[in-house]
């Protein structure tokens, strides 16, 4: 009966183990910077504005393009809650009328999913190699 004993308590121990260095890996994979971080932080510095909306598929592309960088970018929603056919006062006065719209400080306007490498070069921003 001991014996039972000691190998139940070894297997909960070791089970333990491995769930404490799964743990371990997905925390410190989370705190490693994100593959864009250089780009997406530049971007903001120079005032570059992403709009969309919560709805929107291609939206949803442009930030996972980002990936976890996207923290960085200056995004304003433009959806009303609940509400796919209206959109804020900013947007309409910033003259949004599709999504994404990327808006740069000199004027530039660029209308649906864009890459980041275009985003950068138009900025004027440094992408890491």
């Amino acid at each position: 009966m001991e014996k039972k004993k000691l190998e139940k308590i070894i297997s909960i121990v070791v089970v333990i183990l491995v769930l404490v260095g799964i743990g371990f890996f997905f925390y410190n994979k989370s705190k490693q910077p994100g593959e864009h971080d250089q780009v997406a932080q530049c971007l903001a510095e120079k005032g570059v504005v992403m709009y969309g909306a919560w709805w929107c598929p291609h939206c949803k592309a442009q930030k996972e393009e980002f990936g976890k960088s996207f923290k960085y970018i200056k995004y304003v929603e433009c959806a009303l809650p609940g509400n796919q056919k209206g959109q804020t006062q900013e947007c309409n006065d910033a003259g949004v009328k599709g999504y994404p719209t990327w808006k740069f400080p000199d004027g530039t306007v660029f209308e649906g999913e864009q890459s980041i490498k275009k985003l950068a070069e138009t900025a004027k921003c440094e992408i890491q190699k």
